[in-house]
């Protein structure tokens, strides 16, 4: 394989892109996805290796004017592939859960968050903070729309991709950041009227208790 600078990486990758220097280039992200996936993935490892390489192919040729200079193209070029695969590693694991049995507990009721069982909480904190997660539970339920509601606890109670409940709500992450949003906005301004609290001052109330100094 001949040896490149960062220069001539950018140069033979620069529109039109040297047949050569995506070959190369290609191989090196091949090698490095099969070290890092080697021992995180049932499937089968070449052929897996192969989608992902094409696609961290396709985002280092449109991201090549971000290139800064300051790590090798190699490397940089090798994080990206990490990243497309991690991701989409990640997006694949959620695929088959459906949504309902993120928001639901084994039982059937719906997640209470770990914050209000820490028991660190002083007793007044935590039914301060009951009162609050009481109004925002009912306002959840009443003010959102269902769809609005189900996107919410998903996201709340999981760490599932936000483009995995988009596409199991048959729609596209910009769509669900935006029902997202509305969704936010229309708590807060429900929550202020309720409480008569700020969001900053709700905030606070979560916030972990600075320990005092002795």
């Amino acid at each position: 394989m001949k040896e490149r600078s960062n220069q001539d990486w950018w140069k033979d990758l620069a529109e039109p892109a040297s047949s050569e220097a995506l070959d190369d280039l290609r191989g090196i992200l091949l090698r490095g996805l099969r070290a890092a996936l080697s021992n995180k993935i049932d499937e089968d490892l070449e052929t897996v290796t192969e989608d992902f390489a094409q696609d961290a192919l396709l985002k280092v040729l449109d991201n090549l004017d971000s290139f800064r200079g300051e790590s090798r193209f190699t490397t940089w070029a090798q994080k990206i592939a990490i990243n497309v695969a991690f991701s989409e590693l990640r997006r694949r694991r959620w695929r088959d859960v459906s949504l309902q049995s993120i928001i639901e507990t084994p039982d059937g009721d719906e997640f209470t968050p770990t914050l209000l069982t820490d028991p660190g909480n002083s007793p007044e904190r935590k039914i301060s903070q009951f009162d609050i997660m009481g109004i925002v539970e009912e306002l959840v339920h009443d003010e959102l729309t269902e769809r609005q509601r189900t996107a919410m606890l998903a996201m709340l109670n999981s760490d599932i991709p936000l483009a995995e409940v988009a596409r199991q709500l048959d729609t596209n992450p910009n769509a669900l950041y935006k029902l997202m949003h509305d969704a936010r906005q229309r708590l807060k301004a429900r929550l202020e009227e309720r409480t008569g609290l700020s969001a900053l001052e709700v905030m606070e109330l979560f916030e972990e208790p600075v320990a005092e100094s002795r």
